[in-house]
């Protein structure tokens, strides 16, 4: 089996690979830096900063049976501090680089012989909520969304295209909105569960979603959020 993801070198990214690789696959993980994900068994890793186009897709496996697209941004602002620039860069970073990517691995998808290949993006559960300072972290995923909708029919039945919205997870990424375990406490109140999300909640989902055990789903947005999309206590 070979996946390939971008955004793999670390948090969700990089327990995904872990994972996927403990089921025998061999994963290529595209990013920024290595972080040391290339010194796992059965991972090539390719340099690529996803905030630019130009991906050069030369060096991706020629069958490909799984893809999964992880970097994203969250910027918090009122949009009276948001510039035209900001809303380009997120968009950049959130659709146009799963955009270039897909279409980058849609020849080696289409050779694979897998019987449930299949594409994975990640949006938000604030896409959803409508929650104030989101509008250009949620104008992007919110077209990832989109997006998956119009592929998985698009693409159908050769292969499946799913997302995951997650709610407040605890990475790298969410480590300046979580600076005490008071503001901790105080996020995790807002959630029917009463705890942020963790990397093996949102990886676990992952690798069920880029599996043949999920082969029946297609075009869906599924909420990982702690209950928080849907229930009110």
């Amino acid at each position: 089996m070979n996946y390939v993801i971008a955004g793999g070198s670390r948090g969700i990214g990089r327990r995904l690979a872990e994972r996927l690789i403990s089921r025998g696959a061999h994963v290529t993980v595209m990013s920024r830096t290595s972080n040391g994900v290339a010194e796992l068994e059965n991972v090539t890793h390719i340099p690529h900063d996803f905030s630019t186009p130009g991906l050069d897709h030369s060096k991706l496996p020629e069958q490909i049976d799984s893809v999964a697209y992880l970097p994203g941004s969250i910027n918090l602002k009122p949009i009276s501090r948001l510039s035209l620039e900001d809303f380009s860069e997120d968009l950049q970073l959130n659709l146009l680089g799963a955009v270039e990517l897909i279409k980058a691995c849609l020849p080696g998808l289409k050779r694979s012989t897998f019987e449930s290949k299949n594409i994975l993006l990640f949006s938000t559960v604030a896409t959803r909520l409508g929650m104030p300072f989101h509008t250009s972290t949620v104008a992007s995923k919110s077209a990832i969304e989109g997006l998956t909708k119009s592929l998985a029919a698009e693409l159908s039945p050769q292969i499946r295209v799913n997302c995951i919205a997650p709610g407040m997870t605890k990475t790298d990424l969410s480590n300046s909105f979580i600076t005490t375990s008071d503001k901790e406490e105080a996020f995790a109140k807002k959630y029917p569960l009463k705890r942020l999300g963790s990397i093996e909640d949102i990886s676990g989902a992952a690798t069920f979603l880029m599996s043949e055990d999920s082969d029946w789903l297609t075009g869906q947005i599924i909420s990982v959020d702690g209950g928080l999309s849907t229930l009110r206590l």
